[in-house]
């Protein structure tokens, strides 16, 4: 009996039970309608008051035919762009020449002398941060055998690798090394086909980040408090949208560059950020967007700091000493306290839920009163509450305190309900999408 009980609790989760097809097809066509609809409101709005904000935030003339404008307050992505046409990427290319010769390259450095050498710095730095600190750690971790003084030429190979210096990912110096060591680790190996095609997808989602700052200027209009006060709520949802999946198209192109060039190293990069539309709780972004921080705060600081293993509380003070820190190599704002703060009680009570719901009593009472396909909605009905405070959360990491008041005011309080209740019935939707991923791409 033991036994049998044991193993009943130990079944695949119920969430990821499978729906009718048209069901699925039913959220599928609502998600994608009310992203269409939302983005289409941005670009009315965007082109409504396009004179007042030129005017004010100096656009950009875009690179389309039928002369849009281009709105470059996403510092983040022109900085990068502007940097990669001037010298990056030619860099890069230079790196994986030279590498395919040589195996090695560590180029020299020179403090900044303009201010966009300034960031490139402060970039740079933030990154050389988590890798000398993995190295540390892990030169800690290891027996007085294996220390000798390789370790200093792997630590500054892996200090200095070039595609991955500025801006990541980042990747563990134990992966790295091991990675560097392999016998099999070969440029030749590496499929000219595979190369074309990873091109080829980096230069459309080039295209596509491209194309949403020149069709919606959702950077401008949110930098713009008073037109975010008084633009129409479907506006204000593709904004919202627009936001986070702009976020998402940029580090694809910003992950996927790099992470082409080491694959022709021979290494194999985390993997690229999965869609944010897809996204329907705290773990699961921070999960799958950003992989290899993930991995690092997971491997350096909860589970030293005990994880899983001393209980709930333990889950609380591990994961809160890692929100701790993420604020804090994020800059230290006020704002991105708010942020680590909000995804931290985020984690909190998704891990409380799971916790509760495992429990044998509790776990037979739900199996027992309802069907796998209910217990689904009734996850992706939790799920959508949950989706809202991680979106508005990363309203707030984008745009700041204030950017996230506004979107609480006027959808939470103002809009309630004839705003609120859409905007959680599209997200329920945006969660059984995900789900369906899930279940679909084991």
């Amino acid at each position: 009996m033991h036994n049998q009980a044991k193993q009943r609790f130990q079944k695949p989760p119920l969430h990821t039970a499978a729906l009718p097809v048209w069901e699925i097809g039913f959220y599928l066509l609502l998600s994608a309608g009310s992203h269409l609809y939302s983005f289409y409101e941005v670009y009315k709005v965007s082109k409504d008051y396009e004179e007042e904000l030129t005017s004010e935030f100096e656009f950009e003339q875009g690179f389309f035919i039928w002369g849009f404008k281009k709105d470059p307050t996403d510092f983040e992505w022109s900085f990068w762009t502007e940097w990669g046409q001037n010298s990056l990427i030619w860099t890069l290319i230079g790196h994986s020449v030279v590498s395919k010769v040589s195996r090695m390259c560590i180029p020299k450095r020179s403090w900044y002398k303009t201010e966009n050498e300034y960031y490139l710095l402060l970039f740079s730095l933030a990154m050389c941060c988590l890798r000398y600190t993995s190295f540390s750690l892990e030169y800690c971790w290891q027996n007085s055998g294996q220390k000798s003084y390789k370790s200093f030429f792997w630590f500054t190979a892996y200090l200095f690798y070039y595609p991955l210096f500025h801006n990541g990912p980042i990747i563990n110096y134990e992966e790295f090394t091991l990675q560097m060591q392999r016998q099999d680790s070969s440029v030749v190996q590496t499929d000219i086909c595979t190369v074309i095609l990873t091109i080829a997808r980096i230069f459309l989602w080039w295209l596509l980040a491209e194309s949403m700052i020149q069709f919606m200027y959702m950077h401008a209009i949110q930098s713009h408090a008073t037109l975010l006060e008084i633009v129409p709520i479907w506006a204000l949802g593709g904004l919202a949208l627009a936001q986070v999946l702009f976020f998402y198209v940029k580090y694809l192109v910003l992950f996927g560059v790099p992470a082409l060039i080491v694959k022709l190293d021979g290494i194999e990069a985390p993997r690229l950020p999965r869609c944010v539309s897809t996204m329907y709780s705290f773990t699961g972004m921070w999960r799958h967007f950003d992989v290899g921080l993930h991995r690092w705060l997971i491997r350096y600081i909860y589970v030293p700091m005990g994880g899983s293993q001393h209980g709930f509380l333990g889950k609380m003070f591990s994961s809160g000493l890692a929100f701790g820190f993420v604020y804090y190599w994020h800059g230290g704002h006020d704002y991105l306290l708010n942020w680590a703060v909000l995804n931290w009680l985020g984690v909190i009570a998704e891990n409380g839920v799971k916790t509760v719901a495992s429990f044998p009593p509790v776990q037979g009472l739900i199996e027992q009163s309802l069907s796998a396909g209910m217990i689904r909605r009734g996850h992706a009905f939790l799920s959508a509450f949950c989706t809202a405070m991680l979106i508005l959360s990363n309203l707030v990491f984008l745009g700041g305190n204030h950017i996230g008041r506004i979107y609480w005011n006027r959808i939470f309080v103002q809009g309630w309900p004839g705003a609120t209740i859409p905007i959680l019935v599209f997200l329920y939707c945006f969660a059984q999408i995900g789900m369906e991923w899930e279940r679909t791409h084991p």
